[in-house]
């Protein structure tokens, strides 16, 4: 291709929303567009970078037995409602009616639709089966950002396996483990596997691929002594013992005018620093109110909580909870109250404890956890801190990350299949549900996140394996015909050699060429010049400085060859 036929709509300047580096360089290096908030082209450049993140992932997956299919974008609403999901992703999914009214739905992910697919499955000498297409997803999120990393519309390979047995699923499940790790590893990216929830995709267990990144949206706990890693809605770690001075008598009411948070009550002795109080908050599980119960200085994961219940969660609103405790948030407690009440493990056995009384203004002191509160379900339900101690070894510190996700693969078990139907008949001719696996990468996603890895401050430095163009035969005066007619050659010979490589032709001055090669990160450049033509040579250098040589002419295809087998 031409650098002058071709558009590159290359800006000089940001782009005053923009501040990820991915979602800058993308859109500078004219890769993106946006037409909407979370919605963007993709340029002739991002295409090619596309469309080889995508042959990347193809080859992996059909690697493994995978065959690829290609389902649609519009679904019907009856499989949604079949699976109980139509209700359960309220918010983010597009719900209309077609001109019969019908309702309809945009696809946010295709568990319903593959599952239908595989009712056609009768016997178990079909299995295991593994499908998967690349196709358009549409989630309706209420703060897209950071151009390609947090989008409404977007492409996915998402794949699904379908087994007789757990046994079967787990292999399945290991095969894309070890696929992902080549993808990754292909796209120039270093992927680390945490342990994930599952979230409203159901199932038994989840893996999610992350990068580190400091515009990342999750979090997540790495142990450097054993590798434990996990993200923050399933991370666990060891607290410290904490001996609690004794208390004699009933808890003892006592004011607290003004005090409507942790600090405030904190600031008002030892007695009640954070680590000695009952933080109480109020959540809506399916339809009967609960209370939650952590300590003053612990954070709740809400997902902790969500996953460990079966009818959903979402925190009480402020007249619900004054209705029920008639007191207001700051002043909560769980002492007395006739409510279910969940609580984390670290309140387990303390005594000596503040907590609201359940009256704006006042307080409890003296709480003793097991004697005062009638906790109905101890659960995992803190956030893990920086510095903790490691739950799975012992002997290791977490440290917490900023991370993008690019990959998460789940055990989904039968949720799927049992509501659809898909079922075959086992060796006895017995009836029997697929064990189900779903798994799924984002293409624009995995691009930008090979831009927060790889860029510096002129551009985007690209892996050959998803450059857009792999060479840029730069031609310095264009106008002189030596210089042309070498750089012409050149690029013949390079392409005959089955090299992506382009030629710029433009006229511009020197310096505007390699800006833009720089900024698109293309990961070689051959410079024809006519102090070059005149010698023979032609000056080679790599986008990451790893090469900066003059080649003679007639040797560059072969040192191409060399660094690009």
């Amino acid at each position: 291709m031409r650098w002058s036929r071709t558009f590159i709509p290359t800006l000089r300047d940001d782009p005053a929303d923009a501040v990820a580096p991915s979602h800058r360089l993308l859109v500078r290096g004219g890769f993106i567009r946006q037409l909407m908030a979370g919605s963007y082209s993709l340029l002739p450049l991002g295409m090619r970078v596309a469309q080889k993140v995508s042959s990347i992932i193809r080859e992996e997956m059909d690697a493994i037995g995978g065959q690829e299919f290609l389902a649609p974008v519009v679904h019907p609403a009856e499989v949604w409602k079949r699976t109980g999901r139509w209700d359960d992703v309220e918010g983010i999914m597009v719900k209309f009616e077609d001109r019969k009214g019908a309702d309809l739905v945009l696809a946010l992910t295709h568990e319903e639709v593959f599952a239908h697919l595989a009712t056609e499955m009768s016997s178990y000498r079909e299995l295991p089966q593994l499908w998967y297409h690349l196709q358009t997803k549409f989630r309706d999120e209420a703060r897209p950002r950071s151009g390609l990393l947090r989008v409404r519309e977007f492409v996915m390979k998402d794949s699904y396996s379908f087994d007789l047995d757990e046994s079967g699923l787990d292999v399945q499940f290991e095969a894309h483990r070890g696929a992902y790790d080549r993808i990754f590893g292909r796209m120039g990216l270093d992927a680390v596997q945490v342990e994930a929830s599952s979230g409203n995709m159901g199932g038994s267990d989840s893996v999610e691929f992350v990068v580190r990144s400091p515009t990342g949206e999750d979090r997540v706990a790495l142990c450097g002594v054993c590798g434990y890693a996990a993200n923050l809605e399933r991370a666990v770690s060891t607290l410290d013992e904490i001996v609690d001075e004794d208390w004699q008598g009933p808890p003892a009411r006592f004011p607290t005018p003004g005090v409507r948070t942790i600090a405030a009550l904190a600031g008002l002795g030892e007695f009640a620093s954070a680590e000695r109080q009952i933080k109480t908050l109020v959540y809506m599980v399916g339809d009967r109110m609960h209370l939650v119960a952590v300590r003053g200085d612990h954070e709740l994961e809400v997902q902790k909580l969500a996953d460990a219940v079966t009818d959903g969660v979402r925190p009480a609103t402020a007249g619900e909870i004054f209705a029920a405790l008639g007191a207001h948030p700051g002043s909560l407690g769980a002492v007395g109250v006739d409510l279910p009440v969940i609580a984390d493990p670290a309140l387990r056995g303390r005594s000596n404890m503040v907590t609201g009384a359940n009256e704006d203004d006042f307080h409890l002191r003296g709480v003793d956890v097991e004697r005062d509160i009638d906790v109905g379900r101890w659960l995992d339900l803190r956030s893990v801190e920086d510095g903790e101690a490691c739950g799975r070894c012992f002997g290791g510190t977490l440290s917490l990350s900023t991370v993008i996700e690019v990959g998460h693969i789940f055990k989904l078990g039968l949720k799927y299949s049992r509501a659809l139907g898909a079922e075959v008949l086992d060796e006895s001719g017995r009836p029997t549900p697929l064990v189900m696996g779903s798994y799924g990468i984002g293409v624009g996603r995995s691009m930008a996140a090979i831009v927060e890895a790889r860029h510096d401050a002129k551009g985007i430095v690209w892996p050959v394996s998803v450059a857009p163009f792999a060479i840029v035969v730069t031609l310095l005066r264009p106008d002189r015909s030596a210089v042309r007619r070498v750089g012409e050659r050149l690029y013949h010979d390079l392409s005959a050699a089955g090299m992506d490589v382009i030629l710029d032709d433009r006229n511009e001055r020197p310096g505007v060429k390699f800006a833009d090669a720089e900024l698109v990160g293309i990961p070689y450049r051959l410079t024809v010049g006519p102090r070059g033509v005149d010698t023979g040579r032609v000056e080679l250098r790599a986008r990451d400085n790893s090469v900066d040589e003059s080649v003679e002419f007639d040797g560059a295809v072969a040192r191409m060859v060399e660094l690009i087998p």
